[in-house]
């Protein structure tokens, strides 16, 4: 028999006993099946297992004996004043994370981006205002990067971006991430704020930004996504792209008064090559003129199929559909089973290969929906679940912890196993 790890060693030496009558190895092991969307509320249980669960062996351990879930982590309002989730859609439990840092003179963040690499989820950049900036209504762009280590279960600050923004694109691969675009826009105001084009890359082990090349022109509220997916040796050696989408740049006015902005169609990649970026190229737009007003809401796959390219998603009014890279165009997948009312305010990620909409049951339209609101549930949310091999939906519905209904058009969410 192999000898323990240093994890397994680290958890047999818990003391007391963490199950009366087993010995702390096969009790350890017993617990680390459980969720990990469950662990905070088990360590109320006992002192023993209070140790158990706040040891940082307990995500290694996971890894090594294949456990790790897929969690969904929501940013239901500004995270400086309102605690982030983890939500397990498997097991429909909700299990609440600290508040970031405040910090006392800035408030109302938006617009900012998260994303996960390993037991790591990081907050980067969005719009606020700031009592030290004039004038005090007008939202400034945010640099600041923070980042929550499930491993020691706090946050800490990390290095500024070098540009300041929010409504941007962004990807990450291994020990990278890359920003794209963005401006200074608040979810306050509807069509104004700042547009930019450079690129930023992060090194997370140096912790540290360099400058890449500039996008082609000024873009924000754009999204972005790495190409070229494999295993980690792979990963290294082939060359990368990283595709941005949509966005707006300029606006015009309507009637001389009404800002209105100017959405683009086209998509622009860049070549990633040897650890750093390269040049811009443009594949031209992915619709005709009059096909549609604006880019959906945009999800990506990365293990859809044996190919390097993941699958790309969109939203877009009650219909599902998938982006063909060849020809650069949109094809219609499927249709929402079950529409909404209010078809903005409609959540979209994708979760371990699969493609969660989420929405208020007041907002659907159902018989069951109206004996539910009836019966004062209306902050219930259903999750209409597809999944792209198989073409089949199925739907959950859960009771999410917030004293208020979330609005989907500015909670921030991304995907995490742990």
């Amino acid at each position: 028999m192999a000898p323990p790890s240093n994890e397994e060693s680290e958890l047999q030496t818990l003391n007391p006993t963490i199950i009366p009558g087993l010995p702390n190895d096969l009790a350890s092991l017993i617990l680390i099946f459980v969720p990990y969307s469950h662990h905070s509320r088990l360590k109320s249980i006992c002192k023993s297992w209070n140790l158990f669960y706040s040891s940082k062996s307990i995500i290694s351990l996971r890894e090594k004996h294949h456990l790790p879930s897929p969690l969904l982590c929501i940013f239901p309002q500004d995270p400086l004043i309102s605690s982030p989730y983890l939500f397990d859609p498997i097991n429909l439990a909700w299990c609440p994370l600290p508040p970031m840092p405040c910090n006392p003179h800035v408030y109302g963040l938006c617009n900012f981006t998260s994303i996960c690499v390993g037991p790591y989820l990081y907050v980067l950049g969005g719009s606020l205002f700031d009592t030290r900036s004039f004038p005090l209504d007008y939202p400034c762009p945010s640099s600041s990067v923070f980042r929550f280590d499930f491993v020691n279960f706090m946050w800490e600050m990390l290095s500024p971006m070098i540009n300041p923004r929010g409504s941007f694109a962004c990807g990450a691969m291994l020990d990278k991430i890359v920003v794209a675009g963005g401006g200074s826009r608040h979810t306050m105001f509807g069509a104004a704020g700042s547009r930019m084009s450079s690129v930023e890359m992060y090194d997370i082990g140096k912790d540290e930004w360099v400058s890449l090349d500039g996008l082609p022109r000024f873009r924000a509220g754009c999204v972005g996504f790495f190409v070229g997916n494999g295993g980690e040796e792979r990963e290294r050696e082939r060359e990368r792209e990283f595709w941005v989408m949509g966005g707006y740049g300029e606006s015009r006015t309507v009637s001389g008064v009404f800002p209105v902005d100017q959405y683009y169609r086209d998509v622009v990649v860049m070549e990633m090559k040897n650890g750093g970026g390269g040049k811009w190229r443009e594949l031209g737009d992915m619709w005709e003129e009059g096909e549609r007003w604006r880019l959906g809401k945009i999800v990506v796959v990365e293990d859809d199929g044996p190919s390097d390219a993941p699958a790309v998603f969109m939203l877009d009014r009650g219909d599902i559909f998938r982006y063909k890279m060849a020809s650069n165009g949109w094809i219609k997948e499927t249709s929402l089973p079950r529409k909404t009312s209010d078809e903005a305010s409609l959540g979209f990620v994708a979760l371990d290969g699969e493609l969660h909409v989420m929405t208020h049951l007041s907002g659907v339209k159902s018989k069951e929906c109206q004996r539910l609101r009836q019966q004062k549930r209306s902050a219930t949310i259903l999750i209409q679940i597809y999944h792209p091999r198989k073409k089949s939906w199925r739907s959950v519905t859960t009771k999410p912890p917030f004293h208020h209904p979330l609005d989907f058009k500015t909670t921030v969410m991304c995907t995490i196993r742990l």
